[in-house]
């Protein structure tokens, strides 16, 4: 904890693309508990705690704060992490920090996830009791009630219960301050980044017809409603949270699946998805959201270069197999057997004879296999 950034925690590879994720008022990062480690298999996850709850300091917020204060200490905390673009994705208050950052920072944004929050937070009014409420008795009386504002009934997160009752009373107070003066819904039209709403269908919080509200009013926005959850989705149903933010935030998996096809041929890709395991599916998304998506999409170099460079790798490695299944892909991307051949000649003098005479035999094989 500082007295300067907001307390966070990284998880994932630090060259992945940056994605922040924000808690809803009374919880810490721990909300993200269920869904943030699988999602830093293919991003740089940093979630970040509210001013007073959590590990942040109470003292970077002050009376009458609003959602713009937030915003810029995330901003600050991006900053500090040399963080300059970001996907992010926010629940409740930090839900409605995402939208304020699509609005007025659309530069920093790549793509927003927006869950169980609203434009608007049915006023002023409840916000301002509320403040009050928190500040003349503190935050005992009001985490009694949490279990049923954020989930369904007979469920429970003792944690984030946990993190209600200790977070700082003034710090709390001045978030609800922020939402008592949050209303965006006359420039939800300017949101111009991919933006996703997830609704819990259960949730008295920010009801789904709040979420209806931003995806009917973003352009090209896309609405998720999650059966059986309330206002801590991410929490209650994680699985369920975890696949609508990858479909959103993964393009990369998508385009990558696509290049992996073209490249390699329906027929492989649906043996190696249907060889998929719980144990092998991380490493199957890694493939095809690193290489197909990122390295292979690269416009860089063509594909009938990447094929040349391909085959010299297998074949300088011993990677027969693998060099039979790209023997195929160069073909089908527009190789000629007698280009082929040249590559292979290549791989004789500087990855020496014996590879490139196996790599011949294995070259020859495949080759003939389409003669026949």
């Amino acid at each position: 904890m500082t007295d300067r950034l907001l307390n966070h925690c990284e998880e994932g590879p630090a060259s992945a693309p940056p994605l922040l994720l924000g808690p809803s008022l009374g919880t810490s990062y721990a909300l993200w508990d269920g869904v943030a480690p699988e999602l830093s298999a293919a991003h740089r996850v940093v979630r970040w705690d509210l001013p007073g709850h959590g590990g942040s300091a109470a003292g970077l917020i002050s009376p009458g704060a609003t959602v713009g204060d937030l915003a810029g200490l995330v901003l600050a905390l991006a900053d500090a992490l040399g963080i300059e673009r970001f996907a992010y994705a926010g629940v409740s208050l930090g839900g409605a920090v995402g939208l304020h950052l699509a609005v007025h920072r659309p530069d920093r944004l790549s793509s927003l996830a927006v869950i169980c929050s609203s434009a608007h937070f049915n006023g002023a009014k409840p916000w301002e009791e509320r403040a009050a409420r928190v500040r003349s008795e503190g935050l005992a009386g009001l985490a009694e009630g949490a279990d049923a504002r954020w989930f369904t009934s007979g469920f429970t997160v003792p944690g984030l219960v946990r993190d209600h009752r200790e977070a700082d009373p003034e710090a709390y107070a001045a978030c609800c301050d922020a939402l008592a003066a949050f209303d965006l819904r006359d420039r939800l039209a300017e949101v111009s980044v991919p933006t996703l709403l997830v609704a819990g269908r259960e949730d008295p919080a920010t009801p789904p017809e709040h979420l209806r509200e931003i995806a009917d009013a973003v352009p090209d926005a896309a609405l998720v409603e999650i059966p059986g959850a309330s206002h801590l989705a991410p929490a209650q149903r994680p699985e369920a949270v975890l696949a609508a933010l990858r479909a959103h935030f993964d393009g990369t998996a998508r385009r990558g699946m696509e290049v992996r096809r073209e490249v390699l041929g329906d027929a492989h890709v649906d043996r190696a998805q249907a060889r998929q395991t719980p144990f092998t599916a991380r490493f199957q998304d890694f493939i095809s959201r690193y290489a197909w998506g990122e390295i292979w999409t690269d416009p860089t170099l063509t594909r009938r270069e990447r094929s040349m460079i391909t085959l010299t790798a297998l074949v300088a490695h011993g990677h027969y197999d693998e060099l039979a299944l790209h023997v195929r892909a160069a073909r089908r991307g527009g190789l000629t057997p007698e280009e082929i051949g040249a590559v292979l000649l290549q791989t004789a003098v500087y990855c020496g004879v014996p590879a490139a005479n196996s790599a011949f035999a294995t070259a020859q094989r495949v080759l003939a296999e389409e003669d026949e």
